[in-house]
């Protein structure tokens, strides 16, 4: 067994290298979302540099790659276009604020609510949109790129057969480019894609007024690139918090995002979040640490400066041949499986989950789909678990309702029809003591049932109610309650 400081510079290789190879990845989609933005590529380069470096540092799960994101270009385009630059600048930086706030205020704990289906869901939808983005590179192409790419594929995959020392899609990438310089075949190459960076981010304040007009401007937009944030980085967060039986904190991880932000406006750059298909990839080929996330932020900016013209020949073949095996590991194969196997309603979420984004390619609406809709069936399926048993006394004075379950607005109403439904007795007692009454909507109903026995002659009485539901309704409804117990005459 190696000892710790054998271990050590060998997770420091690895981790390096891993972030080496997302870097790549990164690349084209980042120059591709900055055209989306409406903003040249050296602005979505420049993000990308600051807050990977930035979140390695602060944010909460590590080996998680942050950069500029297609989902917040999608946000900002408008602003751009009716505004400029400088806008968006400030926007971004409004964002991390927002994002910090949420972090420090513990919002990360809403990621308890999304349940494993969405994710499912996301994860699915998430393949498919990085296998479709890479079509285009695969339409109306010469037969050499399809050799490249199949080639590029079978390196990945059968690399690590034989080696595990340096991750294949790294080696794929170098040997792509060696053939394609070699042989000198008219492909399309990275430089294509735009104008690369000629010089290091620069420090500058947005120059924009500070008047309450601009704040009214940017503020739509700041809100929605940081929930769009939070939510896409809380989902990848999770995600390898799954693929490495690791914990994260959602809440630093909040903030942290935050903070990059904040930076990444200040030094030009777009607003940014998690990299799902870049993150995927870095766990994939051995990133575990801070270090992984740092160096794809270094080795962006090395690659963009330095190293310029050489990565301007690398082939968009090989990016592609990347992108696909890491669609093919996003995929949650299981899920397919599951369909069958889980029960309706959990699969109904996930393929609405995934209908949503693929259609509108918005990871955060169908992430927010998802979520109502396990919500709403969750509601569903536990207002069906209420019962209501009606039994009269001997002597057919007294008529007992028991009720067994959660009454709460999806249930409230079920619970008043099937009380008002049973035969009519001068006392009727009401007997909760085997439910709990949760919201306004239960004390509502069972006050408009009280009111219809009375008006009928019925005395009804209230009995059983637990600690919880007897605060509630003693906030919400004292007459209902009594002062000295729960009875209603």
């Amino acid at each position: 067994m190696p000892s710790a400081s054998d271990s050590r510079p060998r997770a420091f290789l690895r981790d390096a290298l891993a972030g080496l190879v997302s870097t790549f990845a990164l690349i084209p989609e980042v120059i591709a979302f900055s055209y989306v933005a409406g903003v040249p590529p050296q602005v979505g380069l420049y993000a990308s540099f600051v807050i990977a470096l930035v979140i390695a540092f602060t944010g909460g799960r590590t080996a998680m790659i942050s950069a500029a994101a297609g989902s917040i270009a999608l946000v900002v385009g408008s602003l751009v276009r009716t505004h400029g630059l400088d806008y968006l600048l400030a926007a971004t930086v409004l964002a991390g604020l927002i994002q910090v706030v949420c972090g420090l205020c513990r919002l990360g704990i809403l990621m308890r609510f999304v349940s494993r289906s969405v994710v499912a869901g996301f994860l699915n939808a998430l393949a498919i949109l990085i296998f479709a983005a890479q079509l285009p590179e695969l339409i109306g192409v010469g037969w050499s790129v399809y050799v490249l790419v199949a080639l590029g594929v079978a390196i990945i995959y059968g690399l690590p057969r034989i080696t595990s020392a340096v991750p294949s899609p790294l080696v794929a990438i170098l040997v792509l480019t060696l053939i394609s310089i070699g042989l000198g075949l008219d492909i399309r190459r990275v430089g294509d894609l735009g104008d690369l960076p000629t010089s290091l981010p620069a420090f500058a304040l947005p120059a924009v007024p500070l008047t309450l007009e601009t704040l009214r401007i940017i503020a739509p937009y700041a809100f929605a690139i940081a929930f769009v944030g939070i939510l896409e980085s809380l989902m990848t967060a999770s995600v390898v918090d799954e693929m490495t039986g690791t914990p994260s904190n959602k809440n630093r991880e909040t903030s942290g995002l935050g903070i990059a932000n904040v930076a990444a406006g200040l030094f030009g750059g777009i607003g940014g979040c998690a990299m799902i298909g870049q993150t995927v990839s870095n766990v994939k080929y051995g990133g575990r640490g801070r270090l992984s996330t740092a160096c794809s932020g270094i080795f962006l900016l090395l690659l963009m400066v330095v190293l310029k013209p050489w990565v301007a020949q690398i082939p968009m073949a090989a990016l592609v041949a990347v992108m696909i095996t890491v669609s093919i590991a996003t995929f949650s194969w299981s899920s397919l499986r599951d369909v069958v196997r889980h029960p309706k309603l959990s699969s109904t979420v996930m393929l609405a989950t995934v209908a949503v984004v693929v259609a509108t390619h918005n990871l955060a609406l169908g992430v927010g789909v998802g979520v109502l809709l396990s919500g709403l069936f969750f509601a569903f399926k536990v207002s069906q678990l209420v019962r209501v048993t009606s039994t009269l006394s001997p002597d057919g004075a007294t008529r007992t309702d028991t009720v067994v379950g959660q009454i709460f607005f999806a249930s409230a109403d079920a619970v008043a029809e099937a009380i008002d439904a049973a035969p009519a007795a001068p006392v009727v007692r009401i007997d909760v003591g085997q439910a709990h009454i949760w919201d306004v909507s239960a004390i509502g109903a069972l006050e408009r049932v009280a009111g219809r026995l009375r008006a009928r002659g019925s005395r009804v009485e209230l009995i059983g109610l637990n600690e919880a539901s007897a605060s509630i309704m003693g906030r919400l409804s004292p007459d209902m309650a009594g002062p000295s117990g729960p009875l209603v005459g």
